[in-house]
């Protein structure tokens, strides 16, 4: 039975942590961030604060990276430290809702910013006359939306085509990502500050409640870090290169969002920002002219094409890695034998991502999931504490730094976030619940299924 290889190197690990985490969030989240917050100074202190968590995290995933460097990611962490039942419950959610939801989402941020420049992809294509809209009414399919389909059907055959071809892709529109995004920091840091640039948001939330939901928008931007885990089993070298590409990853990311924020607030003030759809925009307009503007909505483009293009190389590798150990439909454990990917899966989940974007759909399940991925996630970071003590025997090539504050300090943040969510959000909490609990019939049939040997 073929397997899957182990082509990435350090920087096509590294690519994926910065590609996939750096996507549409930095030109978005501080519009909401500010309004939470209401001072640049506390803006920058929950960048800084959530930049903390996913340094922690993703300090706490490199020593489960390196002692289980299997593809799937969380999915292996917690069968190791919890049981199957997590893990399946991990994969499940990634491949109905997480990872095809944002797949969805990414693709069509990249057509909503094509879209300044070829206003046609906004038109209406065709119309299917059943209930499946807003409200029940006929649903409206853009030609935008067919665009974004062929977009994520032709990563998913360029990633099926080899690791080490999405790899290289990575690579390659990661760096040039970086440097768009370099430059729109030169021109905001170089360029003339506005007139009371910085200033304070008036009528922010502020307050604790205000400081968690601004923190919530930063870890969304922040989402991402630990994608590089799903494809550990194809990283070369994986105890040393996992670990690296996790940590120099993600204190990359940390220092790119400052810097940016930085840029921002050095030519608009607080109330700008707050008011501003597209604050990167806003800024290079007020430098630049209109080309500035425009230039931003190419670099948007190419960062969340990077982002697309590592969410399907790493998000098929989980439901992968449910049906090699038989919690998923067999088909999904296919390997490609001239490609060594996992083909099926790559395309499945691709498909299913078209589906959910064609419904219109997709935003709705990403705030369901919410409550439910975080329990996981804060589960995932708390295996490192329980598979100390449960597996001791295990090899540990990379040990927490900081062990066991840093793990724990996730955790009682991840508890934070949860809490504020439930309130915040009761009934997207408890449907996401509901929605994650309609997989436990299915894990019971697979695993009546293994016990009986098929």
């Amino acid at each position: 039975m073929a397997q899957l290889r182990r082509d990435l190197g350090l920087w096509g690990a590294a690519s994926i942590v910065v590609g996939t985490v750096i996507g549409s969030g930095i030109f978005l989240v501080p519009k909401t961030m500010i309004q939470q917050v209401g001072d640049p100074w506390m803006l920058f202190a929950v960048w800084i604060f959530g930049g903390i968590l996913s340094l922690a995290g993703a300090l706490t995933y490199a020593e489960l990276a390196a002692m289980l460097p299997e593809a799937g990611g969380e999915y292996n962490y917690l069968s190791e430290a919890y049981g199957p039942f997590w893990g399946f419950l991990y994969g499940w959610t990634q491949m109905w809702v997480a990872k095809s939801g944002s797949i969805a989402t990414l693709a069509t941020g990249f057509y909503l910013y094509l879209a300044n420049f070829r206003p046609e992809l906004g038109v209406t294509a065709f119309v299917i006359p059943l209930p499946l809209g807003e409200n029940f009414a006929p649903l409206e399919v853009r030609t935008g939306q067919l665009f974004a389909i062929a977009l994520i059907l032709a990563l998913a055959v360029l990633n099926w085509f080899g690791v080490k071809v999405g790899g290289g892709v990575q690579i390659g529109v990661t760096i040039l990502k970086v440097g768009l995004i370099g430059g729109i920091i030169g021109v905001g840091i170089f360029g003339s500050s506005g007139p009371n640039a910085g200033g304070a948001f008036v009528g922010a939330t502020g307050g604790t409640a205000g400081f968690f939901a601004a923190l919530v928008a930063a870890l969304w931007a922040y989402d991402g870090w630990n994608n590089v885990s799903m494809v550990s089993s194809e990283v070369k070298n994986p105890q040393r290169n996992l670990p690296l590409a996790l940590i120099y990853g993600t204190f990359a990311v940390v220092a790119i969002y400052l810097a940016t924020n930085f840029a921002y607030f050095h030519v608009l003030n607080a109330n700008e920002v707050g008011h501003s759809d597209r604050v990167a925009a806003t800024m290079m307009h007020r430098v630049l002219g209109n080309w500035g503007a425009n230039a931003v909505s190419i670099a948007a483009m190419v960062s969340i094409f990077a982002a697309l293009n590592g969410s399907i190389l790493t998000g098929s590798r989980v439901p992968y890695a449910l049906a090699r150990d038989g919690y998923f439909f067999r088909r999904f454990a296919a390997v490609n034998e001239a490609h060594r990917t996992p083909g099926f899966s790559i395309l499945a989940l691709s498909g299913w991502s078209c589906v959910l974007l064609l419904s219109g759909r997709y935003d709705q399940l990403l705030n369901l999931v919410i409550f439910p991925s975080w329990i996981l996630y804060g589960m995932a970071t708390a295996a490192v504490i329980v598979l100390r003590r449960k597996r001791p025997d295990l090899h540990r090539p990379y040990r927490t730094l900081g062990y066991p504050v840093v793990p724990v300090l996730f955790v009682l943040v991840a508890v934070l976030l949860l809490y504020f969510t439930l309130r915040n959000s009761p009934r997207e909490s408890i449907l996401g619940l509901v929605l994650i609990a309609a997989g436990f019939p299915f894990y019971r049939h697979w695993k009546r299924q293994l016990a009986k040997g098929h």
